[in-house]
């Protein structure tokens, strides 16, 4: 693997770290649309590491996680259970930050982010094991 493509994935890995730092924050402070818009891109930018170790790229959301799917979920890399809490943090993000009245609890927005958490630790793993420490 090249010096720029592990440089490229250890960035978006930092980038999911961020975001997932940020949507502790906002929930601590009930700002819960805002903790599910973070939470999500932490999965998202997580994601686009695991796609940058393989030199894949997609431009639109709904590539990178149908890239996901097929090189990982399909491939039992990861268990199905990471595709539904991408999916399903997708669609809530897209709700929260272009619906109208939407309405989401403490609750709901607390297991997004503990999804989006253990999400981000496992693909950090994998990305690790392909790039090797720093």
């Amino acid at each position: 693997m090249t010096q720029n493509v592990a440089a490229l994935v250890r960035y978006r890995i930092e980038q999911a770290d961020e975001a997932l730092g940020a949507a502790r924050i906002l929930l601590r402070e009930e700002s819960l649309r805002a903790s599910v818009n973070r939470s999500y891109y932490a999965m998202f930018y997580a994601v686009l590491a695991l796609l940058a170790s393989r030199k894949e790229e997609t431009s639109k959301h709904s590539g990178a996680i149908a890239l996901f799917d097929r090189l990982y979920v399909h491939t039992d890399v990861f268990p199905q259970d990471f595709s539904k809490w991408l999916r399903r943090a997708f669609d809530l993000r897209t709700r929260c930050d272009y619906g109208t009245e939407v309405n989401i609890t403490q609750e709901e927005t607390a297991s997004q982010l503990e999804h989006a958490s253990r999400f981000v630790a496992e693909i950090r793993k994998e990305c690790l094991r392909l790039i090797g420490p720093q």
